[in-house]
């Protein structure tokens, strides 16, 4: 089940006739996040709804803003001072502690399930299948309910007051994503190149209703930071969905296996929300707040499905030019490349949007905040990907086998591209958080625009390998620059980025040359791996030693100039 997207938050419209409906108050002065195409705030009137949604204007206590003025009490011209209530910062790093256990857990465990699903139960092509279907869903899910759900983590106010609507129209226009999906998807499965992915399709893309759903019940628990009760709820969607994948594939079903158990999974996680913030799961309908949630989330979103299509055009371009087995190999190494991504950089996106959102008032603390979460994820992050590339054919033979020794050709340029990811998913949450949302939009399709034509070329000259070098080139040589001038342009100069990223890269190159000197010298049988590892990561925590006040959030910050 996915999580809510970053978004903007509307800025209020010049005064009018109804100025005197009441408005939800925003947390941050409106010149912090102020856009040339800002939207109007969310309309107070009642909802048509059904029954039971008359009480959705009671003050939820887990929501509420305690400093949050009246309505119409502070102008949005004037520049106040925001202070940041003392209590995020632990908030954030409860979120934050429960979000990484949360993930690492889960990880854990589909990688384990992936192991076994290589090795004894499905080959490259089935594999591939599943890439495919996969990706399509991938797409689908970064805009089927319109960025209509984010609503519930940016705005102010009671979430409950406008939540019927955002259910209604998240429901509505996922179901009708599927509908359209349902109807294209022989089409898609000829395009890249396995018709005989129709039927996964059509089933897996089944979580984009589930998905739709459960908008507002998981938008309330990323609002509250109850990522305690995300765990217990993302265990049961593990824990199902992979029980039946393994059942299926067993049992000699293929890549359905993975269709039906997502299926499971989702339909689990959709319970589990609405059992952990109950009484959310209520449609109706206001015409007004509608028009103000589809002007809100509609541009977020389609900079959210242009940021999916650079993350998963290359599966499609793999599979339309190079065959299903191509692209196994090659969904393999970039599902190994994504483990830092998912593990690290999945459990802060949890929170780090949230919190931006809390500091987008104050430049500095901004620009502060920003780059600590990126040290922190660039610390973490580097030795992962390290160790990953520099022992990439070894580390495939041992933990997949042999049959899957071709994925390794790739790896090493995946997992640069990961480590690029982080700091460019980081930036979008923060880009948005500020209201940057037509620099996000330009940047996405500038990604998009390069990547298409170098990958399609990459793919005929070199085949995965090529292709995994073409999204470094476009990555590092054209995106990186356009985020830092982006981020500098929000208060975030490029000396922020620089001090966050300084120390692990110097120990990534040290750790990098200690691995490969290591294996040239002793092997790569398990044991030498493993001592191989360790030396490693022994060199790279002395070269980070000097950055550990900083990551603690202990040095002083004062002192660089932005």
């Amino acid at each position: 089940m996915t999580t809510a997207r970053a978004a903007d938050d509307p800025a209020p419209r010049a005064p009018g006739p109804e100025a005197a409906v009441p408005r939800p108050v925003r947390r941050i002065p409106s010149w912090a996040i102020r856009d040339e195409d800002d939207l109007d705030p969310l309309p107070t009137g009642p909802a048509t709804a059904g029954p039971g949604t008359a009480d959705r204007a009671t003050a939820d206590p887990a929501t509420a803003d305690p400093a949050t003025a009246g309505p119409g009490t502070t102008s949005p011209d004037v520049v106040t001072v925001v202070t940041v209530a003392p209590g995020l910062g632990r908030k954030v790093r409860s979120a934050a502690r429960w979000s990484l256990i949360n993930t690492v857990v889960m990880r854990l465990g589909n990688f384990v399930t992936g192991i076994l699903l290589a090795r004894f139960a499905l080959g490259p092509a089935a594999w591939g299948v599943y890439g495919i279907a996969q990706t399509v869903l991938l797409v689908l899910l970064a805009a089927n309910e319109l960025g209509v759900g984010l609503a519930i983590i940016r705005w102010d106010g009671d979430a409950r007051r406008f939540s019927p609507t955002v259910l209604t129209l998240s429901t509505a226009s996922s179901t009708l994503v599927y509908a359209a999906l349902f109807a294209a998807a022989p089409a898609v499965a000829r395009t890249v190149g396995s018709p005989e992915a129709t039927g996964v399709l059509r089933v897996m893309c089944l979580c984009v209703v589930l998905d739709g759903i459960a908008q507002v019940p998981a938008g309330f628990l990323t609002r509250e930071f109850a990522q305690g009760r995300r765990m217990v709820i993302d265990a049961a969607n593990f824990t199902i969905s992979t029980t039946v994948t393994l059942l299926l594939a067993f049992g000699g079903m293929g890549a359905m296996s993975f269709a039906w158990g997502s299926v499971a999974g989702n339909t689990a996680a959709l319970t589990g929300f609405c059992l952990a913030a109950p009484g959310t799961l209520k449609f109706g309908w206001n015409p007004e707040q509608a028009r103000a949630l589809l002007r809100f989330g509609v541009p977020l979103a389609g900079a959210s499905l242009l940021a999916l299509c650079v993350v998963n055009l290359d599966t499609l371009v793999v599979g339309a030019t190079l065959g299903k087995v191509s692209l196994g190999f090659y969904v393999l190494a970039f599902n190994i490349s994504g483990w830092p991504v998912r593990i690290i950089s999945e459990a802060a996106r949890r929170v780090s949007f949230a919190g931006f959102s809390r500091l987008a008032g104050s430049p500095q603390g901004l620009a502060e905040g920003f780059s600590r979460a990126l040290a922190v994820l660039v610390t973490g992050t580097v030795p992962l990907c390290v160790l990953l590339g520099a022992l990439a054919a070894p580390v495939v033979d041992v933990v997949y086998g042999s049959t899957w020794v071709p994925a390794a050709k790739a790896l090493p340029w995946l997992m640069a591209l990961g480590l690029i990811r982080i700091g460019c998913e980081l930036a979008y949450d923060c880009l948005v958080a500020v209201g940057r949302r037509r620099a996000l939009i330009g940047v996405q399709a500038l990604w998009l625009a390069a990547l298409f034509p170098v990958l399609v070329a990459a793919a005929h000259l070199h085949g995965i390998v090529g292709v995994a070098q073409g999204h470094v080139l476009v990555a590092g040589g054209i995106v990186v620059p356009v985020f830092v001038l982006a981020l500098s342009r929000a208060g975030i100069s490029a000396r922020w980025i620089a001090r966050a990223c300084s120390w692990p890269f110097l120990g990534g190159a040290v750790m990098a040359a200690t691995a490969l000197l290591l294996e040239r010298r002793f092997g790569d049988s398990r044991p030498a791996l493993a001592a191989t590892g360790l030396v490693a990561l022994a060199a790279y925590t002395l070269c980070v030693l000097p950055s550990r006040q900083f990551l603690r959030g202990t040095a002083p910050t004062d002192t660089l100039t932005r």
